[in-house]
């Protein structure tokens, strides 16, 4: 509230703006993928990983706030 207050503005984006226009698409990629190599992006991962036939018990562990990261699933 104190930033509305101040006139910021908060933007918000869905999944869709970006997937859904090919342009963007490519344009978000590019900015991802240069972050990465940069290093500036460093994603934080969870050292518990889970396989797909353990899709249940890697969605209770996200509900339960307790990763520090993103929770890896493999397929």
């Amino acid at each position: 509230m104190k930033a509305l207050a101040k006139g910021l503005k908060i933007q918000a984006y869905t999944v869709l703006e970006i997937t859904g226009n090919p342009e963007r698409l490519e344009q978000g990629k590019k900015h991802i993928y240069q972050g990465l190599n940069s290093g500036k992006l460093n994603p934080v991962i969870d050292s518990q990983k889970f396989s797909l036939d353990n899709i249940v018990e890697a969605h209770r562990y996200m509900e339960s706030n307790q990763q520090n990261g993103k929770i890896i699933v493999t397929v």
